[in-house]
């Protein structure tokens, strides 16, 4: 009919019928001529006839209407034909969109996966053995490069897996008589510290090559047990003079899980630690502690209280902890006082340490005094000696602007459970919950 392109099928349709109802009109003008002459088209035959070629597949139709009709039926299918793409087309963005999420989720799974192995291997829990591995490695690698014989690495791993087996603790990390220096310190120096209270005698127990890099946790407790075994009540509930071995300790916290203690906890190390490098926090040794009948409670500092971040309130709460139990009623206690109290367990993000004491300096500000697992042994002897005691002091002291974490957790030991007391607190700790200050 004509060459014109429409932009969809129904425009295209109203255009054909445009087309058809002009010849319609030709073909009346055309007839009227023809019955006043007298010439008839034959109905049998095809001489007569005018053809209706259709524009989309060029088949010839008898009239207009046909025509119409077939032309009709060519849209109605064009029309489904496109309504049948569309749907095939929607399906297909659905299926390429459904299998880039697929891709996107297998993504975030994989990078999920190593990130977890990333974390295991920095907790300890990777399976790459624990401290017994770790001390092995150590000497073995001091073979290798000449600094160790043959003969003492021998010698020592027999020494480590005599250790090992009786479940005490070899003491070569320990130094004693600590706090008995700190006090006599205090007693002739410091004379701008207004006041100074300290623990009971507490052993210090530095981290070996057997915990480099993990067992910070694990030598705090020593450090409390330390103390513990020394004070009444705690001796009858506590074997004297036996401070036990990092692996003996990971054992004695296994023990606590499975008397109950804190199943969430337990659930976090697969219930297992012994043979591992696995970090342990306030948790961990508050159940420890339950379970040996030691009554211990959790403080959270969650957020700092003070300018540039701060925690005046855990310095404060500390001073408390110590100054309360030592005055006994005087209004004027003594400069240097050492307390019955044990130490406080001191917990932040990647490290843990003990801390020891408290001053109250003339200005009036406080400073807590720390034991750090990381300071070697013989760092920590220089305390004992009156001409290196002072440097060592002020590597313990440790003002707020020291303390700059965002949270610290400590534990604190106050008193003994009766077997009642410690079952209630096992079931209780199912859903184990800090005291949060502020």
């Amino acid at each position: 009919m004509c060459t014109l392109v429409c932009s969809d099928c129904f425009v295209l349709q109203e255009h054909v019928e445009l087309h058809l109802q002009e010849q319609a009109v030709a073909e009346g003008a055309v007839s009227e001529p023809n019955a006043s002459t007298g010439v008839h088209s034959s109905a049998s035959g095809t001489a007569g006839v005018k053809g209706y070629e259709c524009p989309l597949c060029s088949l010839d139709c008898t009239d207009s209407s046909a025509l119409q009709e077939h032309v009709e039926l060519h849209l109605d299918y064009g029309a489904a034909t496109a309504t049948e793409s569309s749907s095939t087309d929607q399906a297909l963005a659905r299926q390429l969109q459904e299998e880039e999420e697929q891709r996107r989720r297998e993504q975030e799974a994989k990078q999920e996966a190593e990130e977890f192995k990333k974390l295991q291997k920095q907790f300890g829990l990777d399976g790459g053995g624990g401290y017994r591995r770790q001390m092995e490695r150590s000497m073995e690698r001091a073979v290798s490069r000449g600094h160790m014989a043959p003969a003492e690495f021998h010698r020592k791993r027999a020494e480590m897996m005599e250790s090992l087996a009786s479940g005490v603790d070899d003491g070569k990390t320990k130094t004693s008589g600590l706090t008995q220096a700190l006090y006599e310190y205090y007693q002739r120096e410091g004379r701008d510290v207004a006041h100074v209270w300290l623990c009971s005698e507490t052993d210090h127990y530095s981290s070996s090559e057997g915990d480099s890099g993990w067992g910070c946790g694990y030598r705090n407790f020593q450090m409390l047990l330390s103390c513990l075994q020394r004070t009444q009540p705690y001796q009858s509930t506590l074997s004297v003079g036996e401070v036990p071995s990092i692996p003996r300790i990971q054992g004695m916290i296994e023990e606590a899980w499975k008397e109950g203690a804190d199943p969430q906890g337990a659930s976090h190390f697969n219930h297992q630690l012994q043979g591992s490098r696995a970090w342990i926090g306030a948790t961990e040794i508050y159940s420890v502690l339950t379970s040996l009948r030691v009554k211990a409670r959790i403080v959270d500092f969650h957020r700092p209280t003070g300018p540039g971040d701060t925690h005046p309130r855990l310095f404060d709460w500390v001073k408390q902890y110590y100054s309360l139990s030592a005055t006994g009623g005087a209004r004027l206690p003594p400069r240097v006082v050492q307390t019955s109290q044990p130490p406080v367990y001191l917990q932040h993000q990647g490290h843990s340490r003990s801390i020891v004491g408290v001053e109250q300096r003339r200005n009036g500000s406080v400073a807590l005094l720390i034991f750090d697992p990381g300071c070697r042994p013989g760092d920590m002897r220089k305390l004992l000696s009156r001409d290196t005691a002072a440097g060592l002091v002020r590597r313990t002291r440790k003002f707020p602007s020291n303390l700059k974490h965002k949270q610290y957790q400590v534990v604190s030991v106050e008193g003994v459970l009766t077997p009642e007391e410690k079952q209630s607190r096992i079931l209780n700790s199912r859903t184990l919950c800090s005291e949060k200050i502020p």
